[in-house]
């Protein structure tokens, strides 16, 4: 039985927003932005329309709102829900500063309240791609997106999981726990660096699932440490994410 996602990671995340304050005021300087954990260019990925003027966007799980920023930069008009009350604090106050009309809505991903196909452009990157279970947050997203609307998420690829040892230590190469069946993990009791309840699946399962829904696979990202990483970032060192992937990105469209 799963554990209680929901509830579990709005309170980490509040109890943890402090900490990620200095990370947000750097996110939001960004330009142009660089994604994931190693700071992936947006250039060599292209996660994001070049001209959004006049689109309507969301990020789903958007954290302190520096994707959502980006996407304002670009000319878009942007929601960012987020479950995390003093995440979004932080999101807040950096529009402020940066005079960013945004909105911003304390919320579960999953469940939105938005109205149907309302918006062009979806986007999650460490949000509800990772903190959500993929057959709830998806299903909703596809029906926040126009026909023809694209989504665009990125994650832990399921290699990382698979490789990192169940205590929370840094991934390594051993295989921890078993590929099949996947649905991810639950850090909160690990004794290295605990943090909340994480969902990933097998490729074949995710493809599945893009079926059931609706989805159309338009591309598929394994992202790697760029050359020359060092250190160890989310638990991962450099020279194992120089050699196997440790982020995924999903690119899909509702079809017309």
């Amino acid at each position: 039985m799963q554990p209680d996602h929901l509830t579990i990671n709005r309170d980490v995340w509040n109890a943890d927003a402090a900490n990620w304050v200095a990370f947000a005021q750097n996110r939001w300087r960004l330009d142009p932005p660089e994604w994931g954990n190693w700071g992936n260019t947006e250039e060599s990925l292209n996660l994001l329309p070049t001209d959004m003027a006049g689109m309507n966007a969301i990020e789903l799980g958007c954290g302190t709102g520096y994707v959502s920023y980006w996407m304002h930069r670009r000319g878009a008009h942007v929601t960012g829900v987020d479950i995390s009350a003093e995440q979004l604090s932080t999101a807040r106050g950096l529009a402020a500063a940066h005079g960013a009309d945004i909105r911003l809505i304390e919320g579960n991903a999953e469940a939105t309240g938005l109205p149907d196909a309302v918006f062009d452009f979806a986007i999650s990157e460490y949000g509800a791609s990772i903190w959500c279970p993929a057959d709830k947050w998806l299903p909703e997203a596809w029906r926040l997106l126009r026909p023809g609307g694209r989504l665009v998420f990125l994650g832990n690829h399921p290699l990382s999981l698979l490789c990192s040892p169940l205590d929370g230590a840094p991934a390594n190469l051993t295989l921890h726990r078993p590929y099949r069946n996947m649905w991810g993990a639950d850090w909160t009791q690990v004794a290295f660096e605990p943090t909340g309840v994480c969902f990933n699946l097998t490729i074949a399962a995710w493809w599945t699932l893009f079926a059931e829904i609706g989805f159309d696979v338009t591309n598929y990202q394994e992202l790697y440490a760029p050359e020359g990483a060092k250190g160890t970032r989310a638990a991962v060192p450099a020279d194992w994410a120089s050699s196997y992937p440790v982020e995924q990105v999903w690119h899909l469209m509702k079809p017309e």
